[in-house]
Formats: structure tokens, C-alpha cells, sequence
């Protein structure tokens, strides 16, 4: 498990044996919205190598967050899933985390009736529905997530969502070498 005062220091090796590039000529600032299996990976048990490289995808995005070159996006339905949390120090740094967050998504009455739709037409599940609305709403760049079942029903859908769903791995890969 990986705290949030450490992540930068990871970031910084890890750029120091050339695992993580950032352009000099980068101007793109990407809007993110990170669901919470994303905003826990960074601080769950890195002895699986997936599990290891989605953290530090995301901590290198936090990174650039932290340092105003991308947005943070939050939600109202982040806070609520979060509630449910029972690992106090986890929730502890995810709350950390989402202090860089500079745009946060209210759950109204459009909100409700869009994440029904996605729930009932597209089966994706309510949390996952409220994230993704949020996440069109904020008209994010991408929503990233860890979560196979998101991602593989957010692929069957990519037509009728209004916004990217990636892994973060993925999408930073793609992102680099762009």
C-alpha cells in the first residue's frame, strides 16, 4: 500500500528510470474523472502486477493534477459511494486526493433520469451510471476506471455515452505517445 505523501517520491523514481515521460511541449489540459475504483488503486496491495501498474498510471495522472496541468473532476456520487467505505486510512487518502479536484458534479433531477436511463436501457449499475452522468455533465475528456465490467459495457455502449471510458493505463500510454 502506497500513502498519498509518498506518491510523488514514486513519481519521481519512476521518472528517473524512464518509466514515465511528460512532454515539455504538452499543452492539452485534460479533464479527468476518476471513478473510485481508480481513487483506491493507488492505495491497494501492489503484489499483483495489474493492480501495481493501474497505481501508477494514476498516480502519475494525480501528478499532473496536483500541479494544475490536468482537472480533477469529483461528484456528488463519489461522496456518496465513499460513505460506504470502512477502511478509514484508505478513505482518509482518497479524501486527500480529491482535494485537488477542481470541479465537482451535483446529482439533480436530469442526473437521476439520465442514470436511470443508462440503468435500465444499458444495464450498466447505479453507481457506475451516476459516474459516467457526472462525468458528461463536467464534459470530461475521459472517465477512468479499473472496473472490467464498466469498461467492457461502456465499449458495447461507446455510441450512446457522451464521453470516453478508458483504464487509466491505457489511456496514459495513449496519452504519452500522442
Amino acid at each position: 500500500m502506497i500513502t498519498l505523501a509518498t506518491f510523488i517520491g514514486v513519481e519521481r523514481h519512476l521518472k528517473g528510470v524512464g518509466l514515465v515521460m511528460i512532454r515539455a511541449n504538452q499543452e492539452i489540459n485534460y479533464k479527468i474523472y476518476l471513478d473510485v475504483c481508480c481513487l483506491n488503486r493507488p492505495f491497494d496491495d501492489w503484489t499483483q502486477e495489474r493492480i501495481r501498474l493501474e497505481g501508477e498510471a494514476i498516480l502519475s495522472i494525480i501528478e499532473r493534477i496536483s500541479t494544475k496541468k490536468w482537472q480533477l473532476v469529483t461528484s456528488e456520487a463519489i461522496t456518496v459511494e465513499l460513505e460506504k467505505m470502512r477502511n478509514l486510512e484508505k478513505l482518509e487518502n482518497i479524501l486527500k486526493l480529491l482535494e485537488f479536484a477542481s470541479i465537482t458534479i451535483s446529482i439533480d433531477e436530469e442526473v437521476d433520469f439520465r442514470s436511470q436511463q443508462l440503468v435500465e436501457n444499458l444495464g450498466f449499475s447505479l453507481y457506475d451510471s451516476f459516474h459516467i452522468v457526472c462525468a458528461e455533465v463536467a464534459q470530461v475528456d475521459v472517465l477512468l476506471s479499473t472496473d472490467d465490467r464498466l469498461l467492457k459495457n461502456a465499449l458495447r455502449n461507446q455510441g450512446v455515452l457522451k464521453i470516453a471510458v478508458d483504464n487509466p493505463v491505457t489511456w496514459l500510454m495513449n496519452i504519452l505517445q500522442s
